[in-house]
């Protein structure tokens, strides 16, 4: 389990999975033709073009162990990113091409919020310490988020979620694509706005009160009022884009990078195209999850960072890629 907010971390963004690093090997892409991850997954992108940017919390709203200063300059070359956060419907198709199971299919549970949970109660494993919140459920993956008796084919436009960064390096191998750099996700979830808490400006909310993104509304984790309309996922596009036209950086759910984590990073990492860590023990998370709330985790900033094991999986987990061709 993830620390609590006293020192930084937050288990509302989803408990520790420690069942080791194996997912990755599983897929053999040797076995089936490349075309045909292009016909089965379509990946709207927009190009973010090359530029320079303040990267970092310029407010010192960050925990401190979250490592969001110093406010640094970095310079990042062109890239293509998808539009959404992966969709269930797109996994689907990866998962019916390939064979591939998942990390919460192989080891039989997931972490599913206790107001999403949808099973029988011989399912119900136990409660994350630390975060009761947060409950094993046997039987929870990405085709069944809330437990046995839900189907993500009913929200095929949603965010896949309990996916861990093994799965998400998997499906990036099966469909030739990449996950973000954080400096890459960073830059590209600020739209070009500098040195704004958020993807649209510093305020939470528009002008009229409305809602921007999936977030928390009511008292975490006992009472959410859905006052943004969901109470768990959002379908992608449901909060206008930003001005690259990336939808849900802020809330919905959570996206892996490809960095590792290290709270010291950002006071030596390179000025152009930094890669991250060489190593570490966890993976970056990026945007927040609808369970943010500025109660208790107000990572939904873009500054904001998290982290987690690279084979966790939770039901407010998901990712978003980016092309590995150039420009």
């Amino acid at each position: 389990m993830a620390e609590d907010d006293k020192t930084g971390g937050s288990p509302c963004c989803g408990p520790q999975g420690g069942r080791g690093d194996s997912a990755a090997r599983r897929v053999d892409s040797g076995t089936r033709p490349q075309a045909l991850s292009a016909l089965a997954v379509k990946h709207q992108e927009v190009l973010i073009p090359a530029g320079t940017f303040s990267m970092g919390d310029a407010y010192g709203e960050g925990y401190p162990a979250d490592g969001e200063v110093p406010v640094h300059e970095v310079r990042l070359d062109s890239f293509r990113m998808d539009t959404t956060a992966v969709t269930n419907k797109m996994f689907a198709a990866f998962i019916a091409a390939s064979g591939y199971q998942t990390e919460a299919e192989l080891y039989g549970s997931s972490a599913v919020f206790h107001l999403l949970v949808d099973t029988a109660k011989e399912d119900i494993l136990g409660l994350a310490a630390g975060a009761p919140w947060w409950v094993n459920i046997r039987g929870a993956d990405w085709a069944h988020p809330g437990g046995r008796n839900t189907s993500s084919e009913t929200v095929p436009d949603h965010p896949v979620v309990h996916v861990s960064h093994n799965d998400a390096l998997a499906y990036c191998q099966w469909t030739g694509r990449r996950l973000p750099t954080e400096a890459e996700w960073e830059y590209a979830a600020r739209g070009g706005l500098a040195g704004r808490r958020y993807a649209w400006g510093n305020e939470l909310h528009g002008l009229a009160g409305q809602h921007l993104c999936n977030i928390w509304q009511g008292q975490f984790p006992v009472s959410n009022t859905s006052e943004d309309g969901y109470l768990g996922t959002a379908p992608v596009r449901s909060f206008a884009p930003n001005a690259f036209g990336l939808y849900e950086v802020s809330g919905n759910v959570w996206e892996w990078c490809s960095d590792w984590f290290d709270p010291a990073y950002y006071g030596h990492s390179p000025e152009a195209n930094p890669p991250g860590p060489r190593k570490g023990t966890t993976r970056i998370m990026r945007g927040g999850s609808y369970l943010c709330h500025s109660s208790y985790c107000s990572r939904y900033r873009v500054a904001a960072r998290s982290s987690n094991t690279s084979d966790s999986s939770s039901g407010n987990c998901g990712f978003r890629t980016v092309s590995v061709s150039a420009s």
